[in-house]
């Protein structure tokens, strides 16, 4: 069924405050829950808090004063909303076990996004990026087996592989190489809109969470290789907030925001498997009908557009959390090796690239090779989960120690 939130009107803005027992929502079980409803869960909260910072941007260059009063009603509600789908997540994971999740969100929601992009360019930004969280991934899990003696296959049920990507040393780039051209507001598809608000959405995430965790381990290898990914993040935060067009007014990305939330939790309501979850879903979803609407009024006031002239008339196909092993191993395979010039793409080291890994790694193994080399001397070889046979490229494949 084919559904327009423009043609909702969800639950009125003054019946959308909760109180503390609404509020008090019950955490998913960490032994039972799918995967893949954290990642969700992961997701929402990542699109929840870029709205709310999103708003507040707003509201700081904006000298209306109705219209910061109507921003600051709805990030309120918005607030609420963050909150209770943050809280859904399970207060027993330890801050790795919920990077690991974090990880497998950037890896099975960007590889979805790549497969499902129309325009050549913009695939190519998320298909690069994902090569190198897959590989994040890799470096946790090995860290997760370190410090906390436990494997990461029951943390993400064999639904995504657990191997190199990219290797981490090699996305150190020189700052200039990882801004994109933005698409054109004037051109791009709706759906090339709303996957770029939602992977920079992710990122965005992603980034803070490592600047503030990353300090909280007592193990050197531990704090580093947060400090070192973290940074990582920084990069593919820039990668991604510049395929947006800067041309959007803020109306336009106002609109843009709250109709990519409605998107969100439609397509999580339409394939969440936990009921209770499910349930938040399609509550704010209704919340999320109504904010839409307002965006839209104030968009028709302020910048004289309708906003059909920019949104697709339905919403797109659900966005689905599936594996993506074989599309995975196929990019492995062909871009492993690629690094960016300026806004696009290359294989060979150049200057600027060779400059910036000289002068971050010096003479030293940065933390993403040692938390490897470290794994190997404490059990021989390293974490691995692969499912689907050897890994695709050759100088990628494990290396055991004779111990």
């Amino acid at each position: 069924m084919t559904f327009n939130p423009l043609e909702h009107r969800g639950i009125p803005l003054d019946r959308q405050l909760r109180n503390w027992r609404e509020l008090n929502v019950e955490p998913v079980d960490p032994d039972r829950a799918d995967p893949y409803t954290k990642c969700r869960i992961i997701t929402m909260n990542g699109i929840e808090t870029e709205a709310i910072f999103f708003s507040h941007h707003f509201s700081r260059v904006c000298p209306e004063m109705e219209v910061k009063q109507q921003l600051a009603e709805v990030r309120y509600i918005e607030q609420q909303q963050q909150k209770t789908v943050n809280w859904l997540l399970p207060g027993q994971s330890s801050v790795l076990e919920t990077t690991i999740a974090y990880e497998q969100v950037a890896v099975d929601l960007t590889g979805w996004v790549a497969r499902m992009e129309p325009d050549p360019y913009l695939k190519q930004a998320y298909e690069f990026g994902v090569l190198e969280d897959f590989d994040h991934l890799y470096r946790y899990a090995n860290l997760y087996e370190m410090i906390e003696h436990r494997k990461a296959e029951k943390l993400v049920d064999n639904l995504t592989e657990v191997m190199p990507g990219r290797p981490t040393m090699l996305h150190h780039r020189d700052p200039m190489d990882n801004v994109r051209t933005p698409y054109d507001r004037n051109q791009a598809q709706p759906i090339s809109k709303l996957h770029a608000l939602t992977i920079m959405a992710a990122e965005q995430q992603t980034m803070n969470f490592y600047m503030n965790v990353g300090p909280q381990y007592m193990e050197p290898i531990a704090r580093q290789l947060y400090q070192e990914i973290g940074l990582i993040e920084e990069e593919h935060v820039t990668h991604y907030e510049s395929l947006v067009d800067p041309g959007e007014t803020w109306y336009e990305r106002l609109v843009h925001h709250e109709y990519n939330e409605c998107y969100m939790y439609h397509s999580f309501m339409e394939t969440e498997s936990d009921p209770k979850v499910k349930a938040v879903w399609e509550l704010h979803l209704n919340m999320e009908l109504e904010h839409l609407r307002l965006a839209c009024e104030l968009m028709r006031k302020h910048d004289g557009r309708e906003p059909e002239s920019i949104l697709a008339r339905e919403l797109p196909p659900p966005v689905t959390f599936e594996p993506n092993k074989e599309y995975i191993r196929e990019l492995l395979a062909t871009q492993v090796d690629l690094t960016t010039l300026g806004a696009g793409y290359v294989r060979e080291a150049h200057e600027r690239f060779e400059r910036m890994q000289s002068r971050i790694h010096g003479d030293e193994k940065p933390p993403s090779e040692r938390v490897i080399d470290e794994h190997r001397e404490m059990f021989g070889q390293e974490y691995r989960l692969q499912s689907e046979g050897d890994h695709p490229v050759q100088s990628l494949r494990e290396v055991r120690v004779s111990r």
